[in-house]
């Protein structure tokens, strides 16, 4: 089992985020595409994690990858960990907080910018602070 920062057993996880929040960032959920409030939204600021509040994602890095979830080409330095995810059949590479473990989503390697880089996260999994 891995060691984060912030530690809090399930139940404090459950008094802290809302039910949608915790299916995503405790038990490895996704939210329909298209459905989430940050999927669209270019304003300058920073994506932080929605569990524990530590920046994730500068506003500068966001962009529209038409899959349907908030896109990034890279993450803040030492913010996101990685991890092998071979569920529902496929081989995929799932990011979460480095602080607290909340499942964020998946990266993948067919980004359009020169990091080649597409971080697709769950709007459910990030709050946003405003430049």
């Amino acid at each position: 089992m891995s060691h984060y920062p912030i530690i809090k057993t399930e139940e404090e996880w459950e008094a802290s985020l809302t039910p949608e929040q915790y299916y995503i960032l405790r038990q490895k959920g996704t939210e329909r595409p298209h459905s989430g409030r940050f999927n669209l939204h270019f304003d300058k600021g920073t994506y932080c994690c929605a569990g524990c509040s530590t920046p994730l994602f500068d506003s500068q890095n966001k962009f529209d990858a038409h899959c349907g979830w908030p896109s990034f080409d890279e993450s803040l330095p030492g913010k996101i960990l990685y991890k092998k995810d071979i569920s529902h059949g496929m081989v995929r590479t799932e990011i979460v907080c480095a602080s607290c473990g909340g499942h964020l989503g998946h990266v993948f390697e067919d980004g359009p910018t020169p990091t080649g880089k597409r971080y697709c996260v769950n709007s459910l999994s990030i709050d946003f602070e405003k430049a």
